[in-house]
């Protein structure tokens, strides 16, 4: 027969899976005693039968979201944090897991809920002097106990009966029922990440879990693929060390917003959520101070348009080979696209260095901003500036035609949101569409958009 040593307290009979001076519930001192209690498995025939219940009698828990201050993470989790979720954030060392959900924590805290903070890998003093740079001051709501054991960490929520459990991270917790296995085993990940889910889910009590997950060398969750399908929610926050922007993804959502991006910048106060994109990632400039290299494009991020800046500078070059740079788009991409000048707007840049950079670092991730990157080049070679008002939402096919993007519509009313007045698109693919005051100029190849912003063609 197998046992088990717990540790009960002789004042309360609180029971813990280690020995403590201390109990964590009642604070008398030494009044713990070793107990060893049974530990065989129940028969599976008195286990108690789950009742079922129609579908439509269900209450959706998607009404019952918890609200964040910070607008760009509600963005990505759907609306709001569900009640009975749990949520998975992976990102390299240093990219701010730890940062943005403290500042939840403690935003959440100053609305009345109750938080856990529970981390595995810094102590409550180090935790405590992140809090005290980052906030003027710490909510009474927020608690917080660094412990690798789950046991002693699911003893505290039965204490404490917070609504939101922070678990930092997954891989540094161990239960003692399988002592066998060590921290970030499989075994020991999922079997914590089953009693984690077990919580959230209680019908009686339902609470929000999120839990950091460590990322491996190739930029994966650590882990077996299979805690990705436990979770609700998988959250990625992406951005080059040392770099203020970051995003956050969001890979998998069973409440909504699946692929959403939100767009935060970490700085020495913490996240803060750049709540309008269009504005970050382009330069205001007032009419006649235009630069030439400047052209506009609108990107889809998840279900959000964002009005970009392409920059590009081109010099001659006194080497075989010309220096092509772009660190926001893919090489080959780029190439294609200096090509396709070349060949179907008759500039040559067989000659010229040609550097393309996009205002803020976002990266280029679909088609649509292919005719804003062309233009970009031929304003610099030309060195005549695009006017402010003017924006490019178009791709380029390898004949010099404009092709038709997604989305047309949505990306329209974003220009039309922000005051631009003109846009040049494909042509028979705004099917008289009007938005607003801005005027759609339909093209069918790269030469007619040249001549009818270039004065010298």
């Amino acid at each position: 027969m197998k046992t088990k040593t717990v540790y009960v307290c002789s004042e309360c009979k609180q029971e813990s899976s280690k020995w403590h001076g201390r109990c964590l519930n009642c604070n008398s001192w030494n009044t713990l005693e070793e107990t060893l209690l049974d530990n065989k498995k129940k028969s599976t025939t008195n286990r108690k039968r789950a009742s079922s219940m129609r579908l439509s009698e269900v209450i959706s828990g998607s009404s019952h979201r918890i609200v964040t201050g910070m607008n760009e993470f509600n963005r990505v989790v759907g609306g709001g944090i569900v009640r009975d979720s749990i949520t998975i954030l992976t990102a390299k060392p240093g990219a701010g897991k730890s940062t943005l959900l403290l500042q939840i924590a403690n935003d959440l805290g100053s609305q009345g809920y109750v938080v856990m903070y529970a981390s595995g890998e810094e102590s409550e003093s180090q935790i405590k002097c992140r809090a005290d740079r980052i906030f003027d001051e710490v909510n009474e709501n927020v608690w917080v106990i660094s412990d690798t054991s789950l046991d002693n960490v699911l003893a505290s929520i039965e204490t404490i009966d917070p609504d939101l459990i922070i678990i930092d991270s997954i891989q540094t917790f161990v239960l003692e029922a399988f002592p066998g296995s060590r921290a970030g085993s499989p075994t020991q990940t999922m079997e914590c990440a089953g009693e984690l889910l077990k919580i959230a889910k209680n019908p009686q009590r339902p609470r929000a879990v999120i839990m950091v997950g460590q990322m491996t060398k190739e930029d994966e969750l650590a882990g077996l693929r299979a805690l990705e399908h436990l979770v609700d929610t998988v959250m990625l926050i992406e951005g080059e060390s040392g770099e203020e922007l970051k995003t956050l993804t969001s890979t998998k959502n069973r409440h909504g917003g699946t692929m959403e991006m939100g767009f935060l910048t970490l700085g020495e106060r913490g996240m803060v959520s750049i709540d309008n994109p269009s504005e970050y990632f382009m330069t205001k400039r007032e009419d006649g101070t235009e630069v030439s290299g400047s052209a506009l494009a609108v990107m889809k991020e998840g279900t959000r348009p964002i009005i970009i800046e392409v920059e590009s500078l081109v010099s001659s070059s006194f080497t075989p080979y010309p220096l092509r740079i772009g660190e926001a788009l893919r090489k080959e991409q780029m190439n294609t696209l200096i090509s396709i000048l070349e060949q179907r707007g008759g500039v040559n840049l067989y000659d010229k260095n040609v550097v393309i950079k996009i205002t803020g670092g976002i990266k280029i991730k679909e088609q649509a901003a292919n005719l804003a990157v062309i233009m970009s080049i031929a304003s610099s070679v030309f060195k005549q500036p695009i006017p402010n008002h003017v924006v490019f939402v178009s791709d380029v096919g390898l004949t010099g035609e404009l092709k038709k993007v997604p989305s047309l519509e949505v990306r329209v009313k974003e220009l039309d949101r922000m005051g631009f007045k003109k846009v040049f698109v494909a042509k028979d693919s705004s099917k008289n569409l009007r938005i607003g005051n801005i005027e759609i100029i339909e093209a069918q190849n790269l030469q007619e958009v040249l001549k009818g912003v270039f004065k010298i063609l």
